[in-house]
């Protein structure tokens, strides 16, 4: 089909995320990717700043990933997983164990970054049930704080900002402590983590477990906070005998420039949820890692199993992009890459900080955030940036850049200038 009836078709019958069918805003319709590139259907090439939505740190069109799940097609595409297992779901789950803290040391996969929120609530759950707690059925998370869209995952994203108000009636009812307000590279103060103390000593008796998102608050408001924070959460939740869940959907796999963000504050939690960039953006893949405490406790108790089963659990592709995404990345120098990433993203949106409706930017790793005083309008906004020739995907109040890996740096800089001179025009 020809781009006018695409178009077309796509206005009449498909239904993008977080939009009206009868949307107004424009959609672009992409033809190829290649490394760091968009090629639209009317020819037109966008420098990819969203890796799409974390996901495509080595770029697009990888030869190596190609060649790797063309191998693993010729094998199987799919395989049940219960009764059943194969290499590529083995070697995974050994390699995310070798990457991730020490303690953790049991893997279970899923389909997405929010089905893993589900199995990790589902966990800590389960682990009180097995130790005669099954009163502790609640939980207590971050105001600011985003981790998916099924109904046990909004439950825990902020009632407010966190996109699901209107289903608040019908979500389990969890706690809430203030959102961190100690800045990263700086330190926590007793007043910092007092809300969160205060939920726990209350509530303890119910809550199974302490879930965030690790140093980076992602969708909820791209909230850069201190390391010192995690472990004061990680000393109150083993003082109220409480489980921690990490929520490094978004920072896994070096966003942040650490490989996992709990690095940055040398703490392990109890369950750790990855997804988005595990398999380098060519398959839809997330895991729940544990302890052995949590697996074996689960495993002992009433009734003996864990329960839950994702039909194309760990399928087989998905894992081999998995374990070739991550064999590209380590085997890179990614930190390297990172750090030349943030230098260029601090240097190339600093002009940004004297714009008039401007209220903060800040960059951590391969993250870069301009803060607006009002919200964007995507009808405005978004043609400028493919008119400036870059792919970036504002929301709220925020526009903000995470781009591959393997991008340059005479591409980084026309992406920051994109930023600049697009922000300037719309708060001019």
């Amino acid at each position: 089909m020809d781009l006018q009836q695409l178009t077309q078709l796509d206005q009449a019958h498909v239904w993008h995320p977080y939009s009206a069918i009868d949307s107004s805003l424009p959609v672009y319709p992409v033809a190829s990717a290649e490394g760091v590139r968009l090629k639209l259907l009317d020819g037109r090439e966008l420098i990819d700043g969203m890796s799409s939505w974390w996901c495509a740190i080595h770029g697009y069109n990888h030869p190596e990933m190609n060649r790797a799940l063309i191998t693993q097609l010729s094998d199987m595409a799919h395989v049940m997983f219960g009764g059943l297992t194969h290499r590529p779901a083995v070697a995974l789950a050994a390699r995310l164990v070798e990457l991730t803290p020490d303690a953790l040391q049991t893997v279970f996969f899923s389909d997405s970054g929010s089905v893993s929120i589900e199995v990790a609530m589902k966990m800590a759950i389960q682990y009180w049930h097995a130790k005669g707690k099954a009163n502790k059925q609640q939980f207590l998370t971050l105001r600011q704080g985003y981790h998916g869209d099924t109904f046990a995952a909004m439950s825990v994203c902020d009632p407010i900002t966190g996109m699901h108000a209107l289903f608040s009636q019908a979500l389990a009812q969890q706690f809430f402590a203030d959102s961190p307000r100690c800045r990263f590279a700086n330190s926590c103060s007793d007043e910092d983590i007092a809300s969160l103390e205060q939920q726990l000593m209350i509530q303890h008796n119910t809550i199974a477990a302490v879930i965030l998102e690790p140093i980076v608050q992602a969708t909820g408001g791209m909230h850069f906070y201190s390391a010192e924070y995690l472990q004061r959460a990680r000393v109150l939740c083993d003082q109220y005998e409480v489980l921690l869940i990490h929520d490094e959907i978004a920072t896994g796999f070096g966003r942040t420039g650490e490989l996992f963000a709990c690095e940055h504050a040398r703490v392990t939690p109890d369950i750790m949820c990855v997804g988005k960039a595990l398999t380098g953006g060519y398959l839809t893949l997330a895991a729940t890692l544990t302890t052995l405490t949590v697996s074996e406790t689960i495993s002992q108790g009433e009734p003996g199993i864990f329960m839950h089963g994702p039909t194309f659990m760990a399928n087989p592709l998905a894992c081999t992009a998995g374990l070739t995404s991550l064999r590209l990345l380590t085997e890179s120098p990614w930190q390297k890459n990172v750090l030349r990433i943030e230098q260029g993203l601090k240097k190339g949106l600093q002009p940004c900080q004297h714009l008039t409706g401007v209220i903060d930017v800040r960059v951590l790793g391969a993250i870069g955030v301009v803060e607006l005083t009002t919200p964007v309008d995507m009808n405005k906004i978004q043609p400028r940036f493919v008119e400036a020739g870059v792919w970036v995907r504002p929301f709220g109040r925020l526009v903000y850049l995470m781009p591959p890996y393997i991008i340059s740096d005479t591409d980084l800089q026309s992406l920051t200038a994109a930023v600049v001179a697009v922000v300037d025009s719309i708060c001019s």
